[in-house]
C-alpha cells in the first residue's frame, strides 16, 4: 500500500520540538500550527476541527500532537467505513506516547512503530492480530491486494482462536511473521493472480503483477465500457481483477477520456508509452521482463509478471497543469482544491511573491520564480514541464481568470501546434478575487450588477479603457478597479475619476482595500468627492458604488457598505 505524506498538527508551542523530531522521520510532512499559539510552524491554521476534518477527507495521514479524545471527538462524524480511513495517530506533546487511533488497514500501526522507535518509546498497539503475529494480514504491503475484507476478518478471528495456517504461493513479507504454520492446516493463505471463488477458510491475497495494454476506442467500437471489456478479458484469462497493477496506452492517446475513465473505474494508474504497431508490442516494449502478453482482440493485451509491478517504473503518467488562484492571501481563504493541488505538484511556477505565498514546499518540489511581466514565457515553460509527465502548478493571486495567468496559459496553448502540449491535463482552479475579498470586508458593495476593469494600459490602449469607463459609468454599474495606479502610470487614475464623476454624485461611496487578506491589511470607506489618486497605490483595490449604494454605521465602528438587490423603478 502506498502511503501519502502525513500532516503533523499541533495546538501549542510546547509541541513544536516533538513535531520537528517526527518531521525527521517524514521529511516531506508539513507541521500545521494553530495561528494564535504557534510560531515557526510550516503552515498556520485558525480552526483545529475544520483543519483535521479537511485533512481526513483528503485521505491525508494525520499525526496530532494532543489528547486522543480531542481527535476522536473531532473526527467522529466522519467515521463511516473502516477500509477507507487514512492513518490517524495521537502523540503526547512531549513525545512520551504514540497512540494509533484509526486506519488499521491503512498502515497506522506501521507508522506508530516507526514513530515510537524514532522517539524512543513503545507504541500503544492494541490490534490483536498485529500483537500476536507481528503483521496485519488484512493490510498487505504495497504491490499486493486483499481479496475480501469481511472474509478476512473472520479468517484472522479463527487464527486468533488457535487455528494454524498453511501458506500457498510467494509471500515474502510473511517470512518474519509469527504465524502458527502447519502444512496440513485447515486455514490457508493463498497468494496468486488466478481468479478463484473465496471461501471462509482461505485468505486470498493477489500480487499486483498484471498489466493491460489498451488502445483508444473509436466511437461505436463497442456497446460496453472499456472497463467492462477489461473485466471480461481478465475473466476469460482466469486472472483476478485485483491483480491488475496498471493500464498502459500509447502516448498519442493521452487525452482520451475513455482510457482515463476506465482506469478510474478499475482503481489503477494509467501509464503511457511511445506508440507501437499493436497493443502486444506496446506492452513488450514498455515492460520487457513481462511474460509473453495474451492478446484479447485489437483493443487489449494482458501481460503477467513473476512479481508485483511498480507502475511508477512503467512508461510515464499524463502530465498535469493546474492554474490556481491563491485568493487574497490569507490561508483560510484558499479553496481546498487549490491546497490539494499544491500538495501534489512537482513544479510550482509564478511571480516570486505569489510563489512564496503559496508555500512552504517540500524538498522535492521545485520552485520556478520569474518576474511579474514574464507571463507568456512562464506559461510556455509550464507546458514544457507538464509535457514531460510532471504535475505542474502555475500560481496567481486572487482568481487565475481575473487579469491573471489562466488567459496567458490558454493563449500559449492556442498558439502551440505541439501535440504533447495539447495532451496535457489542463485545469483552472478558482480563487477569491481581490474585488470580492475587498467587497466582503466592506459588506456588499458589489451586491448588484457591477463591472471589473483594469486601469493598466500595458496590454490595451488607454482609449479603450476610457470608453469602457464611460459606458460602465453611464450604465450605473458599481465599479471595481484593478491596477489603479503605479509609478509608471501616475495620471490614469485621476483621469478615470474625472470620467466617473461625470455620471456619479460626490456622495457616492468608495471602498479602498489595501492588501486585503494579507498582514497589515487596511480598509477605508470614503466618498467619490473625497477620493484623490494620492490615497491609492498599486496594492489597493478601488470599489466605486452605483447610484443606489448605501452606507450605515457598524456597531463596532466604521461603516457597512452595500448595493441593494432592487433598483429604482423596479
Amino acid at each position: 500500500m502506498t502511503r501519502s505524506t502525513p500532516a503533523i498538527v499541533i495546538l501549542g508551542q510546547g509541541s513544536l520540538a516533538t513535531a520537528r523530531r517526527l518531521q525527521q522521520l517524514y521529511p516531506d510532512a508539513l507541521i500545521h500550527g494553530l495561528a494564535e499559539r504557534v510560531e515557526g510552524a510550516d503552515r498556520s491554521y485558525h480552526e483545529f476541527g475544520a483543519t483535521l476534518r479537511q485533512l481526513y477527507q483528503q485521505n491525508t495521514p494525520i499525526i496530532a500532537l494532543c489528547a486522543a479524545g480531542i481527535v476522536i471527538r473531532t473526527l467522529a462524524p466522519l467515521l463511516l467505513e473502516k477500509g477507507a480511513e487514512p492513518p490517524v495517530l495521537a502523540v503526547a506533546e512531549d513525545g512520551s506516547a504514540v497512540v494509533p487511533l484509526l486506519g488499521g488497514l491503512g498502515g497506522v500501526n506501521v507508522m506508530a512503530r516507526e514513530m515510537a522507535a524514532g522517539l524512543g518509546v513503545a507504541a500503544a498497539i492494541t490490534t490483536s492480530g498485529e500483537l500476536r503475529f507481528g503483521t496485519c494480514l488484512l493490510n498487505p504491503p504495497s504491490g499486493y491486494a486483499l481479496g475480501d475484507l469481511e472474509l478476512g476478518k473472520r479468517f484472522v478471528s479463527d487464527l486468533l482462536g488457535g487455528e494454524s495456517v498453511r501458506i500457498e504461493g510467494a509471500a515474502p513479507w510473511l517470512a518474519d511473521a509469527k504465524l502458527p504454520e502447519d502444512a496440513h492446516a485447515r486455514l490457508s493463505i493463498h497468494v496468486g493472480s488466478a481468479e478463484r471463488e473465496p471461501t471462509a477458510n482461505e485468505l486470498l491475497i493477489y500480487p499486483r503483477s498484471v498489466l493491460i495494454a489498451c488502445r483508444r476506442r473509436l466511437a461505436g467500437d463497442s456497446a460496453i465500457s472499456l472497463a467492462e471489456s477489461i473485466r471480461q478479458a481478465l475473466h476469460q484469462a482466469n486472472i483476478a481483477v485485483q491483480s491488475l497493477a496498471c493500464l498502459l496506452a500509447a502516448d498519442t492517446d493521452m487525452a482520451d477520456r475513455a482510457l482515463h475513465d476506465a482506469a478510474a473505474e478499475l482503481g489503477v494508474p494509467l501509464r503511457f508509452a511511445p506508440a507501437a504497431n499493436s497493443v502486444v508490442e506496446l506492452a513488450q516494449q514498455a515492460v520487457p521482463q513481462l511474460l509473453p502478453p495474451i492478446s484479447s482482440g485489437d483493443d487489449l493485451a494482458i501481460a503477467v509478471a513473476n512479481q508485483p509491478l511498480d507502475p511508477e517504473q512503467i512508461g510515464r503518467p499524463r502530465g498535469r497543469l493546474a492554474v490556481i488562484g491563491l485568493g487574497p492571501g490569507a490561508a483560510e481563504l484558499m479553496v481546498p482544491a487549490v491546497k490539494a493541488e499544491l500538495a501534489r505538484a512537482n513544479d510550482i511556477l509564478g511571480y516570486e511573491t505569489y510563489v512564496r505565498m503559496a508555500g512552504p514546499f517540500r524538498a522535492d518540489q521545485v520552485m520556478h520564480c520569474t518576474d511579474n511581466r514574464e507571463e507568456m514565457q512562464r506559461a510556455r515553460h509550464a507546458f514544457e514541464l507538464a509535457a514531460q509527465g510532471r504535475s505542474v502548478v502555475v500560481v496567481s493571486s486572487g482568481d487565475p481568470g481575473v487579469f491573471a495567468m489562466a488567459a496567458a496559459v490558454l493563449e500559449a496553448l492556442h498558439e502551440s501546434t505541439d501535440p504533447a502540449w495539447h495532451n496535457v491535463d489542463l485545469e483552472m482552479l478558482p480563487g477569491v478575487s481581490a474585488s470580492l475579498a475587498t467587497a466582503a470586508q466592506a459588506g456588499a458593495p458589489l451586491g448588484h450588477d457591477f463591472c471589473v476593469l483594469s486601469l493598466s494600459d500595458n496590454l490595451k490602449p488607454w482609449a479603450i479603457i476610457e470608453k469602457r469607463l464611460d459606458l460602465a459609468s453611464q450604465a450605473d454599474l458599481a465599479l471595481a478597479f484593478y491596477n489603479p495606479i503605479s509609478r509608471s502610470r501616475p495620471w490614469q487614475l485621476g483621469r478615470a475619476l474625472e470620467i466617473v464623476r461625470q455620471h456619479r454624485t460626490p456622495e457616492t461611496p468608495v471602498v479602498l482595500g489595501r492588501d486585503i487578506g494579507r498582514p497589515g491589511q487596511t480598509l477605508r470607506v470614503i466618498t467619490l468627492g473625497a477620493l484623490t489618486p494620492e490615497q491609492v497605490d498599486m496594492r489597493t483595490m478601488v470599489l466605486v458604488g452605483s447610484s443606489t449604494t448605501c452606507t450605515f454605521p457598524k456597531a463596532s465602528g466604521g461603516e457597512w457598505v452595500y448595493t441593494p438587490r432592487w433598483y429604482k423603478g423596479s
